[in-house]
């Protein structure tokens, strides 16, 4: 058995501080003081995102080099932090009890602006792809496809935008998730129908906000879904640490919340995100024993452009070895490639 090496985290970790009477008033809204971040974020949303709004339909204002540049702020500074909030949110509620409806604002009002259409994250991340955790019958499963092809990739894309609802739909009908099921239906047909309303007001503005968003953001969760489920061993593909990777060190954990944790993740789904750095280094001996993949300093998206382009010694610099005996590099890429591999059901 191989002894795991001690490594240094530098990924975010939950530390006491003193609070602000603000960060107090706020607090008493929150479930977790650990999350008080993402009131911040959410502030910082509106700040952004409602003069926008404002400005895009207001007469003869709306031009497309403004969406442009309004994309490219949303990109560099708050789809990352967004998203990953929504995600954490959909998994631990953020407001107390005694305002819930306070829990609609990311996903009902934030959301559309990123998107993500009421309710349907939360439906296929904890009503489907937890529960079958990439297995066949979760409809994004990268299993049925080669995981190192841009083709196969944009089979993937392709199939999620223009059969994502049907499939997800059914799957919930099915599952007797009917609840869930309503709630996602209910978003939808409440988008596009505002959408189309919308239209009538200014066309252009509606397009640029709510439904560009929806094919362009939803292109990037799938790349970073495709990057985290894209190294499957066939003969374990339920394994956690056999169809995910880990991503530490990395900026993007703490831009992002430590999304780069995901194996750690799928093995404990309602564990705050700042636990995941301290569950990772308690057992990496699992991590070891189970030959998982581990990265550092990169995140998903990087871990997709490199499968695109087939760049697998550009992700070998990036591996993390567990022991004093890693694998050499021709290993270490032979290993890579066989997990990419398309498994047939």
């Amino acid at each position: 058995m191989q002894v795991p090496i001690q490594l240094t985290i530098t990924d975010p970790i939950y530390k006491e501080k003193k609070h602000s009477q603000i960060d107090k008033w706020f607090l008493k809204a929150i479930n977790d003081e650990r999350d008080l971040p993402f009131i911040y974020l959410i502030i910082k949303l509106f700040v952004v995102i409602a003069p926008t709004l404002v400005f895009f339909y207001w007469p003869g204002m709306f031009e497309w080099k403004w969406a442009i540049a309004y994309y490219v702020i949303q990109l560099a500074f708050l789809t990352g932090p967004f998203i990953l909030m929504l995600h954490n949110t959909s998994h631990r509620m953020l407001f107390k009890k005694n305002v819930e409806f306070l829990n609609n604002i990311i996903p009902w009002f934030l959301g559309p602006f990123f998107g993500q259409t009421p309710e349907s994250y939360f439906a296929h991340h904890i009503g489907m792809h937890h529960p079958e955790n990439n297995l066949a019958d979760d409809h994004s499963s990268t299993l049925k496809y080669q995981r190192d092809s841009f083709l196969d990739f944009l089979k993937y894309y392709f199939t999620f935008i223009f059969a994502g609802i049907q499939q997800l739909y059914a799957y919930l009908t099915f599952k007797k998730r009917l609840r869930i099921r309503d709630n996602f239906a209910n978003g939808e047909a409440i988008f596009w129908i505002l959408s189309i309303g919308l239209c009538f007001v200014n066309w252009q503005a509606t397009v640029a906000l709510f439904v560009i968003p929806v094919f362009l953001y939803r292109f990037l969760m799938m790349a970073g879904n495709w990057g985290q489920h894209a190294f499957v061993d066939k003969n374990s593909p339920e394994n956690n640490y056999r169809n995910s990777i880990t991503c530490i060190n990395s900026p993007y954990n703490k831009n992002c919340w430590n999304d780069g944790y995901h194996i750690g993740h799928h093995l404990k789904q309602s564990m705050h995100w700042t636990e995941l750095p301290l569950e990772f280094q308690k057992n990496i001996g699992n991590y070891v024993n189970e030959n998982a993949l581990v990265f550092k300093k990169v995140d998903f998206f990087a871990v997709w452009l490199f499968l695109m382009f087939k760049r697998y010694d550009w992700l070998a610099s990036f591996y993390v070895p567990l022991t004093a005996s890693p694998l050499a590099k021709t290993d270490l890429i032979a290993l890579m490639k066989e997990r990419t591999r398309k498994i047939e059901n």
